[in-house]
């Protein structure tokens, strides 16, 4: 799934995005507030990180921005700001979390799953698809109960894949999904990434075209007839 992360100080959004990269999350990383609203309207988010203090277009008014233009991503605030009315602030302006610095990152990691939950409220807590199995909360993937020994890459391309059910997804789309701005790469890679994915499911049991190409239009998981 692809985030946004809204943070000015540089070693916090690294750090952060790294340890969200470590969950197989993609991420993007905007320095500023207008530079947060430049991303949103280019790219689709499954959710936003948001600082209050940025740049600007402080983290309140791009919150209320987004909501006005009636995007319903979630948005999680985090930021320095601990009061009672800053929280109240925050969550009035849009925000569905709030979350103070300095703050433990395995809870912070279970707020974003929550959210991320609650965003996509019609899909089962482990992702399936014929014998395909992957738990986004332990982030293992089995394939007729073989446990698949895959990269972050392969992982949010499969959990694309199932995310996305019947619905064909083109090159473009993956890579979109898959590559944060910064490391955009060209098609070619997608074809490695879906070859090399193959390769594993096939070791583990799955047909061939379990990952199927539909020509000219892009790639699908296969359903049996």
């Amino acid at each position: 799934m692809k985030l946004l992360l809204v943070e000015d100080d540089w070693e916090i959004s690294e750090l952060l995005a790294e340890a969200l990269s470590d969950q197989h999350y993609t991420v993007d990383i905007a320095s500023d507030g207008q530079a947060g609203w430049d991303f949103i309207k280019a790219f689709d988010y499954d959710l936003v990180l948001l600082d209050w203090m940025l740049p600007k277009l402080d983290g309140i008014s791009l919150c209320r921005k987004l909501r006005a233009q009636e995007y319903q991503m979630p948005i999680l605030m985090l930021t320095a700001k601990d009061s009672s009315t800053a929280k109240v602030q925050g969550l009035d302006a849009g925000a569905d979390d709030y979350v103070v610095k300095p703050y433990r990152l395995d809870e912070l990691l279970a707020r974003i799953r929550a959210l991320l939950r609650r965003g996509n409220s019609n899909l089962p807590p482990i992702l399936k698809w014929e014998d395909l199995n992957l738990d986004p909360n332990t982030c293992k993937v089995s394939y007729n109960d073989k446990t698949l020994k895959i990269t972050p890459k392969e992982y949010r391309l499969l959990e694309l894949f199932l995310r996305n059910g019947n619905r064909v997804l083109s090159r473009s789309a993956i890579l979109e999904n898959l590559w944060s701005f910064d490391e955009p790469p060209d098609e070619d890679a997608v074809k490695a990434h879906i070859k090399r994915l193959r390769q594993k499911l096939k070791r583990a049991g799955a047909p061939n075209d379990f990952i199927e190409t539909v020509y000219g239009l892009g790639y699908r998981l296969k359903q049996k007839l």
